[in-house]
């Protein structure tokens, strides 16, 4: 893949910022006002769909609320879930001990621009760049190809056997997700999880950590973006809020309900659904009262595959909106220039040829 092997500057752990006890936020944190949280764009009064996903549901009942959530607000809550509560809480707290390791300890795990795997505090390559206010960990599942057996192994036994654990039961409940969404479009309810790429699509976690900042109304946690892959399951802190939706033209602050995944559709889904479906900008607020630690795992299509409208929800009177790319050519944008909003899957729509 074409790109780039290292950070253009050194790396500064955020943490280490936060608990060296400075009260002004370094320059390179500081957002342009425009992009900066307030309280007169930010409303918390309402929220994101809540979904029961429970064995006693209806199916096809749930499928069009899936679907219906995705074209609305593209995030909804899941409840019922299936995945064990106790897993949930094991794995967020074993990985917000991870983060209190000793810094060196943590950068054994450091990583680069090639993979992202490990340990990292950037996204994007772009050197001067305005930077988040946040650290994290990223790890691939599958493919097998992706996955840094070096990093894996060298991760404490106790996480390792979570982390492992964790990924079999999110990888399962992304499958799920997918098919109800298929079935909520009025597709055979197969048809997504083939566009993907089957068995062999790609599965990846990170995990966001946002420790305390010393001027949290200047700064952002992770800037305004939409997810560049096809779905994404977030566990959040069961103790801060902190992530914003955008939805018609304001930011709305979810209030994450307890024991409960977010789930979103990416620029992935909005490109295969032709729009039906569209990705939503969201981003992450940082506070100086308390960190904040979440987990994102993204199901993506297999890297390879060349990704476009799914031919059945395309014909004369709806032509196809968007070029086909593989997933590898389309998240190699995100890994160059970071977080910009919707742009990437902006630039992919097709050029109208005219009467």
């Amino acid at each position: 893949m074409d790109c780039l092997c290292d950070w253009p500057e050194p790396v500064v752990r955020v943490q280490s910022l936060s608990e060296s006890g400075t009260t002004i936020l370094p320059p390179q944190y500081t957002k342009p006002s425009d992009q900066r949280p307030t309280e007169a764009n930010s409303y918390s009064d309402f929220n994101i769909p809540i979904l029961d996903l429970g064995v006693g549901t209806d199916a096809k009942v749930v499928a069009v609320a899936v679907s219906e959530a995705c074209k609305e607000w593209g995030f909804f809550q899941a409840v019922n879930h299936g995945v064990s509560l106790e897993l949930l809480h094991r794995t967020r707290e074993l990985w917000r001990g991870f983060f209190h390791l000793p810094m060196e300890t943590k950068e054994a795990y450091a990583n680069s621009p090639k993979t992202y795997e490990g340990y990292g505090s950037r996204v994007g390559t772009e050197k001067g760049a305005l930077l988040d206010w946040g650290d994290y960990f990223f790890l691939h599942y599958f493919p097998l190809g992706l996955k840094s057996h070096d990093k894996w192994r060298a991760i404490p036994a106790s996480l390792r056997e979570t982390v492992d654990e964790y990924g079999i039961e999110m990888m399962k409940l992304c499958v799920r997700i997918i098919r109800m969404l298929s079935l909520g479009l009025g597709l055979e309810e197969e048809r997504l999880h083939r566009a993907f790429g089957g068995e062999e699509a790609g599965v990846c976690m990170r995990v966001n950590y946002y420790p305390k900042c010393p001027q949290p109304e200047l700064a952002l946690g992770l800037s305004s973006h939409s997810d560049p892959g096809g779905i994404t399951v977030l566990l959040p802190d069961d103790k801060v809020q902190g992530l914003q939706v955008k939805h018609r033209g304001v930011w709305v602050t979810v209030q994450p309900m307890a024991n409960a995944f977010i789930i979103n559709v990416g620029d992935q889904v909005q490109v295969l659904s032709n729009a039906t479906c569209c990705s939503v900008e969201h981003r992450a607020l940082v506070n100086s009262e308390a960190e904040r630690l979440s987990l994102a795992i993204f199901y993506n299509p297999k890297s390879d595959l060349l990704v476009g409208p799914i031919q059945e929800l395309v014909g004369p009177e709806q032509a196809p909106l968007y070029q086909p790319m593989t997933f590898d050519q389309y998240r190699l944008h995100v890994r160059k220039r970071g977080l910009h909003g919707k742009s990437q899957v902006e630039s992919l729509k097709a050029v109208d040829p005219g009467p």
